[in-house]
Formats: structure tokens, sequence, C-alpha cells
């Protein structure tokens, strides 16, 4: 999982794994999802990421071995 902030757009990209993206669709206006060949969520992009999230402080639990 790999999460990027790109502070020039305010953009938010949270990438789930590596699966080539099939398809892509509008959450909202601000949010879109990257799905693979079997319909799962790949990726979430967030647009105006620091007015709908907490982009400055992220923490991350539960991981698992």
């Amino acid at each position: 999982m790999k999460m990027s902030y790109f502070q020039d757009t305010d953009t938010l990209y949270i990438e789930f794994n590596g699966t080539d993206v099939v398809e892509t669709q509008d959450l909202d206006e601000n949010t879109i999802l990257d799905l693979d060949s079997e319909g799962n969520v790949i990726a979430i992009t967030i647009e105006h990421a620091s007015d709908r999230t907490d982009v400055q402080r992220v923490s991350l639990s539960g991981i698992a071995a």
C-alpha cells in the first residue's frame, strides 16, 4: 500500500496494490476509485484533500506480519 500527497494540486492518492486499472469510477466530484478486472478497489484519489482529510496527520495501525 502506498499513499502520496501532491501539495501543488492538493491531491491524496492511496494505492492498495499495483494491479492494473481496468475501470475508473467517480464516487463524487472529488473522489475517484480505480478498479481491477474483478471490480476490486485498487486505488482512491481524493481531490481537495486538505479540506476533506487530515493529510498532515497520518497514522497506520493493525499491520499483519
